[in-house]
């Protein structure tokens, strides 16, 4: 059985903003012009990208969103929770693991990832469309998470750096 430095290694990832590691793997030659992209944009987006992403069971994903949807699909280690407060503000938590391997995140929702066995790893993947550009991507400010939702406070805590 493979560990998460074993995958780390073979597949050359690196350190993710958010923590845990990545590598982006495809970049869509195709590109979307700023004037037919939704939302507030500038410049173009490759029409989908995708990365392998891995957190080891004490790192997290910190709590972000994106302006895009993001498609997170399970390759290996243990269940990844996926949690999204929704724009409704209500708080839903999504298993990724064999049973359920494959989980879509719509745009501009707050997500955050965790894995419950703190001694093992999940390997995923994560695909954008329109494709992902870090100039989309924004870090939640704990203090402004937890004044926007209250009722969500622990995990907002647990989740953010």
């Amino acid at each position: 059985m493979k560990t998460a430095q074993d995958w780390i290694k073979k597949l050359d990832l690196q350190p993710h903003p958010e923590g845990g590691y990545y590598k982006e793997v495809y970049r869509s030659d195709e590109e979307i012009v700023a004037e037919l992209l939704p939302g507030n944009r500038s410049g173009v987006r490759s029409v989908s990208t995708a990365i392998y992403y891995l957190l080891e069971g004490g790192d997290f994903s910190a709590f972000h969103r994106i302006k895009s949807d993001e498609i997170w699909h399970f390759y290996d280690g243990a269940t990844l929770i996926i949690y999204v407060i929704d724009n409704g503000g209500e708080l839903k938590e999504y298993p990724l693991n064999k049973d359920n391997p494959m989980q879509i995140i719509s745009k501009n929702q707050w997500f955050a990832a965790g894995i419950k066995d703190k001694n093992s790893y999940a390997l995923v993947g994560c695909t954008v469309a329109p494709g992902f550009d870090f100039e989309d991507f924004e870090i939640a400010e704990r203090g402004e998470l937890i004044t926007e939702y209250p009722q969500h406070s622990e995990i907002i805590q647990q989740l953010t750096k």
